[in-house]
């Protein structure tokens, strides 16, 4: 039976990658963890401080969650390999479509497992704050940009992610000149940090009556939504330009009628941050203080003057030379991104969300370095 032998040595294949992983996860410590916080939510006064109740509530789910995902995957393993087995002694072939389906399922669920042991970084647990900027090139690029928050928009949602629009500019004609938008979700920083860079993409423009391929560009930038510890991030008046201005785009009609929107501009440093979506000026000051917070914590972690360009609020060069993916759909197709070297000829599938294998690579090359 040449099927069986088949899905047999498919799933061998993960005997050991699946015991390293539940080392490297550390599930023995884990299960201890969640013992320890449970015997601390018995104790007299847990609720007294709502704040840090909460957050020992969300670290148990997040440890059970875990904990179940790889016990999940283990007991899949042993009843596929049971189901093989059975099908060998009965040399029944009727199980051939059960097992090829609960293969496919667990081979699926460890992969997802595998991407998340990559997100490891000391943000990647955190909201995704992503901002996308059209480059030159007028309403093709800001067609551009709003392909590409579509796009991130359905990763989002393929992901169970929120989206949460916190400032929007629309172009001139169509598509949008700047979008900032908040990802929620677990790890959503740690997916999207990928993104971070110069989009190109090559294709016959509608906008373009000759019908010829036009070039655009688009920048993404992404930082983490870091709410805790960026207090010690001092800000004086004199090194902040802070301006209000007229909400625009979606929103309502209440967004048009008040100039409740926030820039805020670091002067030393040159980067920007801006906030409309909010319930009040008050609110979008806030958020778009937190923001610019954020951006200077990373910065101010960052050693070597080569990255400082990796954090700045805008990427100066949107153009030729810059971009770390392409996106061809003309004169054929194919999306690659230029750090990794992964690809897809499928455009239209990665255009509709399907990012999971660039950001694995990006992942696997990030831990590697």
């Amino acid at each position: 039976m040449v099927e069986l032998d088949q899905y047999k040595g498919r799933l061998s294949a993960y005997e050991s990658p699946l015991a390293e992983m539940r080392d490297s996860l550390d599930i023995p410590g884990k299960k201890q963890r969640i013992e320890e916080l449970e015997r601390k939510m018995e104790e007299p006064g847990f609720w007294d401080e709502p704040e840090e109740s909460q957050k020992i509530m969300k670290d148990l789910k997040d440890l059970k969650d875990q904990v179940e995902t790889v016990e999940h995957l283990e007991q899949s393993y042993e009843d596929i390999g049971l189901l093989i087995e059975m099908a060998y002694e009965e040399e029944d072939e009727s199980v051939l479509p059960e097992i090829e389906e609960e293969l496919n399922a667990f081979e699926e669920g460890y992969e997802s497992l595998r991407i998340q042991t990559l997100l490891s970084g000391e943000y990647d647990k955190y909201n995704a704050i992503v901002t996308l900027h059209a480059g030159a090139g007028g309403t093709e690029s800001c067609d551009w940009a709003s392909m590409l928050y579509r796009m991130y928009s359905r990763f989002a949602e393929r992901k169970g992610f929120g989206v949460k629009v916190l400032d929007f500019l629309e172009g001139d004609v169509a598509g949008i000149k700047t979008v900032t938008f908040e990802v929620s979700g677990e790890n959503a920083y740690g997916y999207f940090k990928s993104e971070k860079g110069v989009h190109r993409l090559v294709r016959i423009s509608p906008f373009n009556s000759a019908g010829k391929r036009q070039t655009s560009f688009a920048s993404c930038d992404v930082i983490p939504d870091i709410e805790d510890n960026i207090d010690d991030i001092e800000l004086s008046d004199d090194e902040l330009k802070i301006d209000t201005y007229r909400a625009s785009g979606a929103g309502g009609q209440h967004v048009n009628k008040t100039s409740s929107a926030i820039r805020i501009t670091h002067l030393p440093t040159g980067i920007v941050v801006q906030c409309q979506n909010e319930r009040s000026q008050h609110h979008n000051r806030d958020k778009a203080m937190q923001m610019l917070k954020a951006k200077l914590k990373l910065l101010k972690e960052q050693e070597q003057a080569d990255k400082v360009s990796d954090i700045r609020g805008e990427i100066k060069e949107i153009g030729f030379g810059n971009q770390i993916r392409s996106y061809v759909m003309q004169p054929y197709t194919l999306v690659k991104d230029h750090r990794t070297g992964a690809e897809s000829s499928n455009v239209g599938a990665v255009l509709d969300g399907a990012l999971e294998p660039f950001i694995n690579a990006f992942l696997q090359e990030q831990r590697k370095g």
